[in-house]
């Protein structure tokens, strides 16, 4: 069976129904980022962005010989390490352990909740000297100036409602004392975000030596430069950003020496750029009328979104092929089912490339046009955040100094071409007015690096 395949017809189809990639100029979502991120940092509560305050700085102080013990509590499990930095400041993980994370396995009290933790992490102090715990705990929680942690809501998998509104790293303290485990020092809490920002300062180096010196040079006359600030940057189930801000109006703070990282939560933007598929995939959501963004470009959504884009497709006509009935009936489509068939289309893998049959190949083309559309907008969605963030920071470093950006998130490092997709817009978008040199880099086991780090710091 071939239908044939008309790319002007799948252009006219996405743009009709909003979600072709030039339906959101990258320029003015930069706009919207900038206008919204002020909003947010002055406390206004209209079509601004959160922009939660950490009270955490990534001093520039030496890491060499500390011993710490990092906490990295996610979704499904609990990770905990006894970390020791090497002279050069480098990871040296001396011991680690895993298990599921509380609360995955039925509802807990705080009081559980705390008690479980702390027997998981005790065997990690044995005897040592820890100067600090680092504890990575990845769902939406207030910040505390003293560096405290109060979750305000969690997802419906984990069963934690009685831990709201309490302080995590109290509570730790509290029941690490009860088990006898005698630890004086400073319990910092922080999120996968942070943790990733702060992988970026010691992961990513803060000089790059160029590449392009002669190779007559010594090693010491090569052209080096000193790199500016460091962002974490999160594209995998979810998406999150954060950066170091000199200046928080709504808590009064001021800093261009000791600048404060601050949580953005770009995903919560008023997403003005929706077409008429986004709009009704959004009121079938759990959280209808929410980060719209996300939904656009997560991995928790861009599955789900493309079934319901490929539905509308077969009924238009646009994508036709034998089993089109079946696929109109499928209930969901995983993000990493769809990515196994866009990473290798004549493979026909996963349970949507068993619905063509070798003869379909146009057909197969359609699907695989659509979802580059879907695929390249979701890159502008992304590039237009991080590109917002440099934009909105640009005047508190020098613009000839590197920005690190450091990269955590399966849906960034495996989803079929988004990666590439990004940097190229990226790119368009940090050069319009003038160059400015960003490395943009994946980081290693970032939330638990990432809590060692800010234990150490602090």
């Amino acid at each position: 069976m071939n239908t044939g395949f008309n790319p002007y017809a799948i252009d006219d189809f996405a743009r009709y129904y909003g979600f072709h990639y030039n339906y959101c100029p990258g320029n003015i979502l930069i706009q919207d980022y900038c206008i919204a991120m002020d909003r947010g940092l002055k406390g206004e509560k209209a079509h601004s962005l959160p922009m939660i305050p950490t009270y955490l700085s990534p001093k520039k102080k030496s890491l060499a010989g500390k011993k710490v013990v990092a906490l990295d509590a996610g979704g499904t499990n609990l990770r905990a390490a006894r970390i020791k930095f090497d002279d050069n400041g480098g990871y040296v993980i001396e011991s680690e352990r895993k298990t599921f994370m509380p609360g995955t396995k039925g509802a807990l009290t705080a009081d559980e909740f705390f008690s479980d933790i702390a027997a998981f992490c005790e065997p990690l102090f044995d005897g040592s000297t820890i100067e600090g715990i680092g504890f990575c705990f990845s769902f939406f929680m207030e910040m505390t100036p003293e560096g405290d942690g109060i979750p305000l809501s969690f997802s419906k998998e984990l069963e934690l409602s009685d831990l709201i509104g309490h302080p995590l790293g109290k509570g730790l303290r509290e029941a690490l004392n009860r088990r006898g485990v005698k630890f004086s020092g400073h319990i910092t809490m922080l999120n996968d975000t942070v943790a990733t920002l702060l992988c970026g300062y010691s992961q990513i180096p803060a000089r790059i030596p160029s590449k392009f010196a002669s190779s007559g040079q010594n090693q010491s006359e090569k052209m080096e430069a000193e790199a500016g600030p460091a962002i974490g940057f999160i594209l995998g189930t979810g998406f999150n950003i954060a950066y170091c801000e000199t200046k928080i109006p709504k808590i009064n703070f001021e800093s261009k020496t000791e600048p404060q990282i601050v949580v953005c939560e770009p995903a919560l933007l008023d997403f003005r750029h929706q077409g008429a598929i986004d709009r009704e995939f959004d009121a079938e959501t759990k959280q209808p009328g929410m980060a719209g963004i996300e939904k656009a470009m997560s991995g928790a959504y861009l599955g789900q979104l493309s079934l319901h884009i490929l539905k509308h497709a077969v009924r238009d006509g646009i994508l036709r092929f034998k089993k089109s009935a079946e696929l109109l009936e499928m209930k969901h489509l995983e993000t990493k089912d769809l990515n196994t068939l866009l990473q290798a289309p004549l493979a026909l893998g996963g349970p949507l490339g068993k619905l063509f049959a070798p003869d379909e190949a146009d057909a197969l083309r359609s699907l695989v046009y659509i979802e580059s559309i879907v695929t390249e907008r979701a890159a502008v969605l992304a590039a237009a955040s991080l590109a917002a963030v440099i934009k909105h920071c640009e005047s508190a470093y020098d613009p000839l100094a590197p920005v690190r950006v450091a990269v955590e998130g399966t849906t960034f490092s495996m989803y079929h071409f988004l990666s590439e997709a990004m940097r190229a817009r990226f790119h368009e978008y940090i050069n319009v007015v003038s160059p400015r040199f960003c490395i943009i880099e994946t980081v290693d086991q970032a939330s638990l690096f990432g809590a060692a780090t800010a234990a150490a710091l602090s």
